[in-house]
């Protein structure tokens, strides 16, 4: 009891609390100093100088707890960074996060809200009694002593006089420092600036490229039948498909298909789905990407070149440009919006019915692009539950001792993704017409595979297994006889380095015959002409910077070098 009585009298003394709310408001940039590959200058900054204004700004009011909460937006930022932190083990809120909480459906949230509880718990233990202890104080009009804040005033123009030469020397002595990257919560107030600025230009898209053209048109023969499926995957990384070396048999039906050539050096340029399925669905790459707002898919291009089309996605709305291009169509369904039930969890068998439906219009020109839902987490509620071939994959929450569950799991969603894409081949190899399939699937994913314990996937940092994805171009037999060509260029081009996010639509217009402005043959990969490019990654800010300067770390370079993959530069770490 008299402990009891000991600790309300010391939480209820406002001198004391303006120091506990002091530390709690810059608990993120302690945490961050362990996390972020920063220079140790910066690490210092990064403490000094936040502290050192909320000090001032604490000092200069007689109410600590209503300055407190008028700092809440803060709070809350601290909050979001923990959790972060605890899901990806590094990197401050980015752009893309942001865009994850717009874009990113309600039951792929809930998913995953599970496995967030321990960092979720711990953020209600720091902000929550803290906030009650401040509205406390507020309501009983409890004020700091004068003496108190004169003495405090001078001491924090004396830490802010210490937080400013320390960010003067984090610009002087490390020329890579940036506010807008590096001094938190500064680089998160920009990047919700970015995030706002996006949404903006995302909702005037329909203005901004009404009158784009691809000036597209036909090449193949206008006597012969042929049709085309692309198809892009989700979640499913390269490291776990057999027919590039994975140990599992993942790929028993296409390591049997005739006519496939699986492309083994293919990074994409982006870890999240709204930026990495819009790159391959354009012409926009890492490089110009901020001209999406203006370009028009690749659904448009075939149908100015008069194929009928159909988008058909096991994905919900996401309100941006995968709903866009995939509204183009002739004929579009994303059918997990058939139903009014949020829960509705249909397999991707469900988008063969539809291929089936409108390969059976018998149009002479048909092109058909299809969003999986492949891989992604929860992975045991990708395929059926008699698909499961590895042993057990439950319970597969998102903790390193269920890591051989997590791994079973994945692994059967990759062999059902295999066994999608041979009914996809077998759908169209039955027609007997000039046909092809093209797959890849818009980013990897981690499933604690090192040290790091990384999960998941999006990340503002990503991993060698978030970018290494499978590239596949299956042609039939009749195509194969028309095109001979495009067969002999694909097998020599397969062990080169492929970027997916530039070379995916480019390859789609060659194999489609679709001649455009827009067409770069020298990024097609059934081309004689293709050429590697320098390797790039679409950063939080839309830049594209090589490999070795978005903060990978060792470990990830070490699996592209034994992959045989190339990346541009030397460096492998940033500090």
């Amino acid at each position: 009891m008299k402990l009891f009585k000991n600790i309300k009298g010391w939480l209820g003394n406002q001198e004391h609390l303006f120091y506990l709310f002091l530390v709690i408001l810059t608990v993120p940039n302690i945490v961050l100093c362990f996390t972020e590959p920063m220079s140790l200058v910066a690490k210092i900054s990064n403490v000094l100088f936040p502290f050192s204004v909320y000090y001032a700004v604490m000092a200069r009011s007689g109410n600590c707890s209503r300055t407190f909460w008028i700092l809440f937006p803060f709070l809350f930022f601290g909050a979001f960074q923990l959790v972060l932190l605890y899901l990806f083990g590094q990197s401050i809120i980015a752009v893309d996060m942001f865009l994850n909480l717009v874009t990113t459906n309600s039951s792929e949230a809930l998913e995953l809200l599970d496995n967030l509880i321990p960092a979720i718990v711990l953020v209600v233990v720091l902000y929550i009694p803290a906030l009650v202890l401040a509205t406390v104080s507020m309501i009983r009009k409890r004020k700091l002593p004068e003496s108190f804040l004169r003495r405090e005033r001078k001491r924090s123009w004396i830490a802010l006089a210490i937080g400013i030469v320390s960010l003067g020397s984090a610009f002087w002595l490390d020329n890579r420092y940036e506010l807008k990257s590096d001094l938190y919560p500064a680089n998160v107030c920009y990047n919700i600036a970015l995030a706002f600025q996006r949404t903006a230009r995302t909702q005037n898209y329909g203005e901004t490229s009404k009158d784009f053209t691809f000036n597209a048109r036909a090449t193949h023969s206008a006597e012969r039948k042929e049709a085309y499926i692309m198809v892009v995957g989700e979640t499913s990384r390269a490291a776990n498909w057999s027919i590039y070396g994975y140990g599992r048999e993942t790929n028993p039906e296409l390591s049997k298909v005739g006519g496939l050539t699986a492309f083994g050096h293919v990074l994409t340029e982006s870890n999240t789905t709204h930026k990495s399925v819009p790159m391959l669905l354009s012409a926009v790459n890492a490089n110009d990407f901020d001209s999406i707002y203006h370009q028009k898919g690749i659904i448009t291009a075939f149908k100015e070149a008069g194929y009928r089309t159909a988008f058909f996605s096991n994905q919900r709305y996401n309100h941006s440009f995968i709903d866009f291009f995939g509204k183009e169509a002739d004929t579009f369904d994303f059918i997990k919006e058939d139903t009014g039930n949020s829960g509705y969890n249909p397999s991707d068998d469900e988008l063969l019915k539809r291929v089936a439906s409108e390969l059976d219009k018998g149009a002479s020109k048909q092109f058909i692009v299809l969003h999986t839902y492949g891989s992604h987490f929860n992975y045991r509620e990708r395929y059926p539950a008699d698909k499961a071939f590895f042993l057990p994959d439950t319970p597969v929450d998102a903790e390193v001792k269920y890591k051989k569950n997590l791994l079973n799991a994945y692994d059967n969603s990759v062999r059902y993704t295999d066994n999608f894409l041979a009914r996809v081949i077998h759908l169209l190899q039955d027609r007997g017409i000039d046909a092809a399939m093209l797959y890849t699937s818009d980013h990897g994913e981690d499933i604690f595979d090192d040290d790091r314990h990384l999960f998941l996937h999006a990340s503002p940092v990503p991993s060698y297994y978030q970018i290494h994805v499978p590239f596949l171009v299956w042609m039939s037999d009749s195509y194969k006889e028309t095109y001979p060509a495009l067969l002999e260029a694909a097998r020599s081009n397969r062990q080169k380095e492929i970027s997916s996010s530039s070379s995916f639509f480019q390859t789609m217009l060659e194999l489609g015959g679709i001649e455009t402005p827009y067409r770069n043959d020298s990024l097609s990969v059934v081309n004689a002409l293709f050429t590697e490019k320098q390797r790039v990654y679409l950063n939080d800010h839309n830049e594209a910077r090589s490999l070795d300067d978005i903060g990978m770390r060792k470990e990830d370079f070490e699996m592209l070098d034994q992959k045989g993959i190339q990346y541009t530069g030397g460096k492998v770490s940033r500090y």
